[in-house]
């Protein structure tokens, strides 16, 4: 058996007091009560707003061999598959390779321009690992989000790594980032602070 050799990545934007999206979250306000108008603007400003200050996070971002995201982040369709939602992205999605999405609803994978194909897990977070393992082919795989998620994985114990890009901003209540996470270890890697943002990295320790 090959033991993989990429780093499995955790990559995810929160506020200063840990959450990823607001309350009531909606397929007109997808970060809920975010502070603005749903649309996460507080949270990833640092990214729109100032991505040339940014550039090197932006970058390695999107420099996996495949990601993994929860069905949340992928839309807001629930349950079955009742009409053709193909992501938040466009016809061509930013991450130019394999993307699971967790799911329980079974669905064809549907591919995109640029290289990205979706490809649909019903059978939970080590399957959708294993599968974007091999298609990262010794590659990293990030996971993205959202944080219920990455909850699941760092619970798990199969986080290598993990980069916090923390807005300054509190949300108050939302989807926050540990919950239900048993106590870590962390090391910190590398920490550096921007105007709209402070990216930390941390080596998770097992």
């Amino acid at each position: 058996m090959t033991t993989p050799t990429g780093k499995v990545i955790c990559d995810i934007t929160i506020s200063a007091d840990g959450y990823s999206a607001g309350l009531d979250q909606t397929e007109e306000r997808p970060f809920g009560d975010d502070g603005g108008d749903g649309s996460g603007a507080g949270l990833h400003a640092w990214m729109f707003d100032t991505p040339d200050e940014n550039r090197a996070e932006i970058d390695r971002l999107n420099r996996a061999g495949a990601f993994i995201m929860g069905r949340n982040m992928f839309g807001p369709v629930r349950g079955a598959w009742d009409r053709r939602w193909n992501g938040w992205w466009g016809g061509d999605p930013p991450f130019h390779a394999p993307v699971f999405v967790l799911t329980h609803h079974a669905r064809e994978p549907q591919p995109m321009d640029g290289g990205t194909t979706y490809h649909f897990v019903t059978d939970g977070i080590v399957s959708a690992l294993d599968r974007a393992r091999t298609a990262a082919g010794g590659g990293d795989v990030t996971v993205l989000g959202g944080a219920t998620t990455i909850n699941q994985y760092l619970a798990a114990g199969l986080i290598h790594e993990l980069r916090l890009h923390i807005a300054p901003l509190t949300l108050g209540a939302g989807t926050r980032l540990f919950e239900g996470v048993p106590p870590l270890r962390l090391e910190q890697l590398t920490a550096r602070a921007a105007s709209r943002v402070t990216h930390v990295t941390y080596r998770v320790s097992t």
